[in-house]
């Protein structure tokens, strides 16, 4: 933290937390729900896993940065040097407990219920015998050993794959044993530098294979474990595991006396080049195959040979300090990912519900003439979005689609919903991010499908990113084009609607929907800049329309009737709009924040921010949707948007903030914003110190959950809203308009 003030302060105190550090502290919250033993091994398996995916994200973008950045302090204080040390010596910290409590807790309480990960010291005999003959058939002939010669460059050593690393050395006959004596007693003693090899041991190393897959089962006939379970014991190796157990069979004429398990995060920040406008996918294509041979920033490795480490440390230009030792599997994403079944080790699933004002009995464009409607993903079900867009592809009256997509799944009925529409002769707009880090090749993939279907794709802006989510279709109807508009604060994709927790307005709303035609016109056309009744869009007007809410609530509160803004992010990073939310706490509005991982923002600092709460809801689902509350002296405010209140999104992004105006509907918005706030059982508070402590019920008060909450409410409303009948709804086919 630093000791500047703020512009207009008086008071002299820390004004923000850093960045990065925030974020690490974001998975010491998450590894806080892996550690909890109420709940079952396979959830807390995920927490775990989580927890290693974003390390790995975070070293290739955030820290790769850092070690690129100069000798300039941050707005917290510290320098990139003082970081690194500080973000290596908490990540180390964290990792230590993660993998203490998978090796020693989670992985137990999975093979009491049935499911054993059996490392090679715990093979038996015959399961060694079996996972040999396994190696023999189906690994041996996919495997790729490489040499690793000190005089030549290094072998490529792909991002995010696992390798396993051998030290080998040469197996020599008695006469050139004696030979060897000789020479050796002759030679005068020489000191090798560290990571050096001697002359007659070699390194090797072999990426594992995608395929097979990396858990190997253990048939139940080949175990010897005691099986004390009704359901029977299931048992497992890992494939990197056969491959460093079995791997001598592809060096004959040489001994294996070291092995190593290791895999290595490479820069991935780095940016596509924006002049290239003619053939924008090859430039994105060269980004992609960039990050297999870019910058290494970090190595994680299971326990194993020194010696290797040393001389992979060397050669791929490491320091001590970018080594991570994990006492178990390396990526613990991937593994997560494969493990299938055995929902007795999970938690119940959650029902998702469907929303009880989208009927099949009613047409789409019907029902959102009537009304404004809201969805709350995942506590309601993402099939009226993927019906909004399937209707509107077999629609006769549909004349056009136009809509943003940032990441979709693989085989989304977004996509194969736009293809069908263009195919029936609709003219259909799809402006494609390819720049989303990560999902570039997935996005270059379905937007090279959607152009041989006929479909407009416009791969985003120069410099900008189009993070804003909205679709529009164009309708006839008596004479003339309704505008039929989706807004959301999540993604089109229909895999993690099942997981982040969103929301989605649908509207017919014609100031809104002039507003979303003037944005498409922008991003596909040439256009200047326009100003917009109803929607806010970065990075030209959003931040300077939050700056002026936050302004007009400081103008609007006073003692008898302080102002009150409440908000729900996933990040708070930007320091104007920071600077700003101080100024309400010094000026007395009351400030509630939830945010779920970076917070820059300090808060309760008596004179500077002492009016300012913050909370973060780390639970089942991912909180992912963005919601604005401004008190308004009264006339209240809601808005959902696509944007954190970061300055990437903010300055160097194309998204949007709207706002909830049907009555109904916006104290709907504003009630899920005000219960997070009264979670006690998934929630952290955060301190000035930057300590976030877990918020437990008060003595006498109810445990208090907000998504079981949210799961307990959309179950509700769909009992409220449909009745079991005693009758039968016949479905027609409506009359010809012959």
């Amino acid at each position: 933290m630093t000791n500047d003030t703020i512009e207009s302060d008086i008071v002299s105190s820390p004004v923000f937390f850093n960045r990065e550090l925030s974020w690490v502290e974001f998975n010491e919250r998450v590894l806080k729900e892996g550690l909890r033993k109420d709940i079952s091994p396979l959830e807390r398996f995920r927490y775990l896993s989580i927890v290693s995916s974003n390390f790995n994200e975070f070293f290739m973008v955030r820290v790769a940065a850092i070690k690129r950045a100069g000798e300039e302090a941050d707005p917290s204080g510290f320098s990139p040097p003082e970081l690194l040390e500080r973000i290596n010596k908490r990540v180390r910290s964290i990792m230590t407990r993660q993998y203490s409590v998978l090796v020693n807790d989670v992985f137990p309480d999975l093979a009491k219920g049935g499911l054993s990960l059996l490392r090679p010291p715990e093979w038996s005999p015959s399961q060694r015998n079996y996972l040999e003959s396994i190696f023999a058939r189906e690994v041996f002939p996919l495997l790729t050993p490489l040499r690793v010669e000190e005089d030549d460059p290094l072998p490529s050593i792909e991002n995010y794959s696992i390798y396993t690393a051998f030290l080998l050395k040469e197996e020599i006959t008695s006469s050139e044993a004696a030979s060897s004596e000789k020479l050796s007693a002759e030679a005068v003693p020489t000191e090798l530098a560290s990571g050096e090899i001697p002359v007659r041991e070699h390194i090797s190393i072999i990426r594992i294979p995608q395929a097979p897959d990396r858990i190997v089962p253990i048939p139940p006939g080949e175990t010897e474990i005691h099986d004390d379970s009704e359901m029977g014991q299931t048992c497992f190796a890992l494939l990197e595991d056969l491959v460093e157990s079995f791997g001598i069979f592809l060096y004959p004429g040489y001994s294996i006396t070291e092995s190593l398990i290791f895999m290595v995060n490479r820069d991935a920040d780095f940016s596509v080049d924006e002049q290239r406008d003619e053939d924008f996918i090859e430039a994105m294509v060269e980004v992609l195959a960039g990050r297999g041979r870019s910058m290494p920033v970090r190595m994680i490795y299971s326990p194993g040979s020194k010696k290797i480490r040393d001389h992979l440390t060397r050669r791929l230009s490491l320091k001590e300090d970018d080594l991570f030792e994990a006492a178990g599997p390396l990526n613990l994403e991937k593994l997560y990912e494969l493990i299938r079944g055995f929902d007795h080790l999970r938690e119940k699933p959650w029902k998702i519900y469907s929303h009880p004002a989208f009927s099949e009995d009613q047409s789409l464009w019907d029902r959102i003439s009537q009304e404004d409607l809201l969805l709350h993903l995942p506590y309601q079900s993402f099939d009226p979005v993927a019906r909004f867009f399937q209707e509107a592809a077999g629609d006769p009256a549909v004349a056009a689609i136009k809509t943003t997509l940032y990441r979709t799944s693989g085989d989304s009925p977004i996509v194969r919903a736009l293809e069908q529409a263009s195919l029936a002769g609709k003219h259909v707009t799809a402006v494609v991010e390819l720049k989303a880090r990560f999902d570039e090749g997935r996005n270059i993939s379905w937007a090279n499908r959607l152009e041989k279907a006929g479909v407009i794709v416009v791969y985003g802006l120069a410099r900008l990113k189009i993070h804003a989510k909205v679709t529009v279709v164009m309708r006839r109807e008596y004479d003339r084009i309704k505008r039929y508009v989706h807004l959301s604060t999540g993604n089109y994709n229909d895999k993690t609607a099942k997981l982040y927790e969103d929301i989605s307005l649908f509207t017919a709303r014609e100031d809104i929907a002039f507003d979303a035609g003037l944005l498409f016109n922008m991003i596909t056309g040439y256009s200047a800049v326009q100003p917009m009744g109803r929607l806010a869009i970065a990075p030209t007007a959003l931040k300077r329309k939050f700056l002026e809410l936050i302004t007009r609530e400081i103008s609007r509160s006073t003692p008898e009737s302080p102002g009150r803004i409440m908000a729900k992010m996933n990040a708070l990073a930007d320091q104007d709009i920071i600077k700003a939310l101080y100024r309400a706490s010094q000026a007395g509005v009351k400030v509630f924040l939830n945010v779920r991982g970076v917070c820059m923002l300090v808060p309760g600092v008596k004179g500077l921010s002492d009016n300012i709460r913050v909370v973060s809801v780390i639970d089942h689902y991912l909180e992912h949707s963005r919601i604005y509350y401004f008190a308004n002296g009264g006339a209240e405010e809601v808005y959902l948007s696509s944007a954190d209140l970061m300055t990437r999104n903010l300055e160097r992004r194309v998204e949007l903030m709207f706002p909830v105006l049907q009555e109904n509907l916006r104290k709907a918005v504003f009630e899920i914003l005000s219960v997070y706030f009264r979670d006690n059982s998934n929630a952290w508070l955060l301190d000035s110190e930057g300590v976030w402590t877990r918020i437990e019920p008060a003595a006498g008060e109810k445990a208090f959950r907000a998504q079981a909450y949210f799961l307990s409410r959309a179950a509700q409303l769909n009992t409220e809203e449909h009745p079991v009948r005693g009758d039968f709804i016949v479905r027609r086919s409506p009359p010809s308009k012959d």
